[in-house]
């Protein structure tokens, strides 16, 4: 199967991270609900991004955060345009008819969000259909009740996605923005989650792996979740690649065969990292990993867990976890480039773990002075 290199797809606004959606969304939200204080509609959002991204998890999280109603509807799945409009009904002893709303239609007052997900992949009448719901917050037969909002997904035009193309007429209905996918960001979404750390450590080594046909962050997830009872991945290789095959695409299978077979699913954990009572063996297991036949990116994959660890943890460094940093960041096998990142993390990190006892010690001083003048 072709991956999303080989197309020229087509999506709409700015691309953007996970954390930078959730502010745009929240932000556009706030002035939506702003707007129809006074009285106007809100201009609806249309999140656009690859299959797998996190484009709907991460709506649902935002309209979660705000404690707003919650609606979400898949056009594709409408037949019909009674599906959209609802249903006639006879009133007034066969006077007259009305139409009776779709259940899934919003009734109590907000605030509140209906999702229209994947709205690009319903037929083209029913997109047309939508457009007056998209402007005015109403149809025909029903309208949205005070203070909802409408947010949409779509997948790219102009690839191997079964889409109708919307026109110009509706894009202009719509605010848009695109979710591009970041690794060290899903990273830390994973670490929260409970993702298998191998998984974590295999995706932070191969990013290049997600951009696959069948391979995106949901389906690594998936795979991820069924080696996590598997304690011995290369003992049982054959049961982990079936899985795989199961999930992903075969290019990724193979590389997470190579991973297993490497020996980097023992990849140093934050834990070890931090709590080594001797760090000679740690620095020895790392140097391993960036050696002959092996790809020095992994340690990326390491600095980068651990980071997030301490992230995530939030908690006081120890004596033993300054030393064991400081003897991180003199390795001769660690990049320059990657020395100067963690550092720079660190800084960041500082006022929730009290990193400024590692970056303070004179011999990482001058090592990071010199490495900024080089």
């Amino acid at each position: 199967m072709p991956t999303g290199e080989a197309f020229d797809y087509v999506t709409y606004g700015t691309a953007c991270d996970p954390a930078e959606l959730r502010r745009f969304l929240a932000h556009a939200m706030d002035v939506n609900e702003r707007l129809a204080a006074e009285g106007r509609h809100g201009t609806p959002v249309c999140v656009w991004g690859r299959h797998g991204v996190g484009k709907t998890e991460i709506v649902e999280q935002v309209v979660r955060e705000r404690r707003a109603r919650f609606v979400s509807v898949a056009p594709a799945q409408f037949e019909e345009m009674g599906d959209l409009l609802g249903m006639p009904v006879v009133v007034g002893d066969g006077a007259a008819t009305r139409m009776a709303p779709p259940e899934w239609v919003p009734r109590d007052e907000g605030p509140g969000v209906l999702l229209l997900d994947d709205v690009n992949r319903a037929d083209d009448r029913i997109l047309r259909g939508l457009m007056q719901l998209l402007q005015r917050h109403e149809l025909a037969s029903w309208r949205l009740p005070p203070r909802w909002q409408i947010v949409c997904t779509a997948n790219p035009d102009g690839g191997d996605y079964s889409v109708t193309p919307m026109d110009d007429a509706m894009l202009t209905r719509m605010m848009h923005v695109t979710l591009r996918f970041d690794v060290r960001r899903w990273a830390a979404w994973a670490e929260r989650n409970g993702t298998d750390p191998r998984g974590i450590a295999f995706t932070l080594a191969y990013p290049e792996a997600v951009t696959g046909a069948r391979t995106t962050p949901r389906t690594l997830v998936q795979f991820f979740d069924r080696i996590r009872d598997i304690a011995d991945l290369r003992a049982d290789l054959d049961l982990v690649a079936m899985l795989g095959d199961a999930c992903l695409d075969p290019s990724t299978v193979s590389a997470f065969v190579a991973f297993v077979n490497q020996d980097l699913d023992e990849l140093v954990t934050p834990e070890e990292l931090l709590g080594a009572r001797d760090f000679v063996p740690v620095a020895a297991r790392l140097t391993a990993l960036a050696g002959a036949g092996r790809r020095p990116d992994v340690l990326a994959a390491v600095c980068t867990r651990l980071i997030n660890h301490l992230r995530e943890r939030r908690q006081r460094l120890n004596p033993t976890a300054v030393t064991n940093l400081r003897a991180l960041l003199g390795l001769d096998v660690l990049p320059e480039d990657m020395r100067l990142a963690v550092a720079q993390d660190l800084a960041l990190l500082d006022r929730s773990v009290g990193a400024a006892k590692v970056l303070a010690d004179p011999e990482v001083t001058r090592l990071l002075l010199g490495l900024t003048r080089a």
